[in-house]
């Protein structure tokens, strides 16, 4: 899942306390979690507990919004839902920047995380009740997660690394153990809330994700003061700096209640499929001026403009690489539903099931890409950053023409009522996890190598609009896969494949001069 590396970084947002290390050497140096602190393991079932709860929904929004009104679900048109679940996406990541920044500047990390699980708790209590007070419960449900997967998502993973003051591999394996949190949570999340939905109604399925954000919640507020002591209390800033933050929150969430409340009363018309077109615009514009700003008036020297370029590059790559990769809740969740035969010994596996396929390779395969890089590292094979990009283009690509044969044989049979084996689905989220493998851990590397020192941290959010930017865009593009559009499928995911091979050919010819400009850094700190 593309979030899961994301935020694992300790640049996520600045952590401060006023203990000297000495006064906490009782928490950091503890080993009762495996070998770990006591706080990590808070910080884990916080994190396994709030993923399950956003992966719990993400998937179900697309097949609820569709469903027909007799079923449960709005009867909104695939291609508005599948938009609206890439606004949810996209506004998810972009959330992280503000949420970082209350945290750093006013909140401290430890409250922000508090208050962004009552947030997220209120959020799926409100989608649950939509069952009785219709679409505006629902679409405030969502903004609420919003907000508070901003507020908590980029702080609890801050909150890991200074467990680990001494760093080196300890450290590395914390992160490790957390990381393994996160797709623990996004792979049982499917399996509980998608028998809930199909069998008992929607909106068990969604109270159910609330269920487990509340349970995350109230774990974290009884374990945080005793496993974690006073790390992450304190804001890193003045009184006078929080209050200015503070009302500039409050200002900010009143403008935003004012617009939500218009839309709700239909003064402000919503697009759902505009909106997205307009936010990809948008964010594509604020990327490139923050280039344009960096490459002409930011003072960087020689060096530091080559390494700059170098993150363009590997923006754009990256943006096109998850435009592909987070259609799964999309277009290949409709696939699932309505062109997969999911019956085993006469028994039909719940829709979302699939989307557990994704986390559980993760989990499988990660070891056995870390044990690949090791071993190449032994032999002095070293790829390169935009190798391994092209390369992870390259998966993705193929795990497209996967679906293209798929649609096909959906096509050959008859079209509607036909259903194609569960392999082809599962094959393509095989291919695409080797490409996150290789793309994903590795661009957060680069980046974090490759910004100036004093960029660090605005490079890190320029990430963050890759990923916003991708959802986006699967998002618009997901809305296609229709029955009564039979013959347009098997182009949109050969387009999807086209588009990724071409990148990949592209980013290939880069390779040298990219790793020409990237040698400027290896030399640098060589000296």
């Amino acid at each position: 899942m593309a979030d899961k590396n994301v935020f694992d970084q300790p640049q996520a947002a600045t952590l401060t306390h006023d203990e000297p290390p000495a006064a906490i050497a009782h928490l950091t140096g503890d080993r009762s979690f495996f070998g770990h602190p006591k706080g990590l393991r808070t910080l884990f079932f916080t994190e396994v507990w709030e993923r399950f709860s956003f992966y719990g929904i993400r998937p179900l929004l697309v097949l609820f919004m569709t469903a027909a009104l007799a079923n449960g679900g709005f009867a909104f048109s695939r291609e508005a839902s599948s938009a609206i679940v890439g606004i949810y996406a996209s506004s998810v990541y972009l959330a992280s920047l503000p949420g970082g920044w209350i945290a750093d500047r006013w909140l401290g990390l430890r409250r922000a995380i508090f208050w962004g699980g009552v947030l997220i708790a209120l959020g799926h209590l409100a989608i649950a009740l939509s069952a009785v007070f219709a679409h505006q419960a629902f679409f405030l449900g969502l903004i609420l997660i919003v907000m508070g997967t901003g507020l908590l998502k980029p702080n609890v993973s801050a909150l890991v690394g200074p467990l680990y003051p001494e760093g080196g591999p300890r450290r590395e394996s914390g992160f490790a153990i957390f990381y393994m949190g996160i797709n623990l949570g996004a792979f049982v999340a499917p399996l509980l809330t998608g028998p809930l939905s199909e069998n008992a109604g929607w909106h068990w399925g969604f109270g159910a994700a609330g269920v487990g954000m509340l349970i995350g919640l109230l774990t974290y507020r009884a374990n945080s003061p005793k496993t974690l002591g006073p790390l992450g209390l304190n804001p890193s800033v003045g009184p006078e700096q929080q209050r200015t933050v503070r009302n500039g929150t409050f200002i900010g969430v009143g403008v935003l209640a004012i617009i939500v409340a218009l839309a709700m009363v239909g003064v402000i018309p919503v697009n759902p499929v505009a909106i997205a077109q307009k936010m990809t615009i948008v964010i594509g514009v604020l990327a490139l001026a923050y280039f344009t700003y960096l490459f002409f008036f930011a003072g960087l020297s020689r060096d530091e403009l080559k390494r700059a370029v170098v993150i363009l590059v590997l923006f754009v790559f990256a943006s096109t690489f998850w435009s592909a990769y987070e259609q799964a809740p999309t277009s290949l969740n409709l696939f699932g539903r309505d062109f997969t035969d999911r019956r085993l010994l006469g028994w039909e596996m719940p829709t979302l099931w699939l989307q557990s396929v994704t986390p559980f390779f993760v989990i499988t395969l990660s070891p056995v890409f870390a044990a690949i890089w090791l071993a190449l590292g032994k032999r002095n094979i070293d790829l390169s950053s935009p190798a391994k990009f092209a390369f992870a283009l390259f998966a993705a690509g193929l795990s497209y023409m996967v679906m293209v044969s798929a649609t096909n044989h959906v096509i050959s049979g008859g079209g509607v009522g036909v259903r194609v084996s569960v392999l082809w689905l599962i094959l393509t989220y095989f291919l695409q996890v080797i490409g996150e493998l290789c793309l994903s851990p590795v661009g957060l590397s680069s980046v974090t190598a490759l910004a100036p020192k004093r960029f660090i941290g605005q490079m890190m959010g320029v990430w963050f609009m890759s990923i916003s930017l991708g959802n986006l865009v699967a998002g618009l593009l997901g809305g296609n896969v229709d029955p009564e559009k039979l013959n347009e499928m098997p182009l949109l995911f050969q387009r999807t494949a086209f588009t990724l091979f071409a990148a990949a050919a592209i980013l290939a010819i880069l390779i040298v001069p990219i790793r020409k400009m990237m040698a400027s850094r290896d030399s640098l700190e060589s000296q």
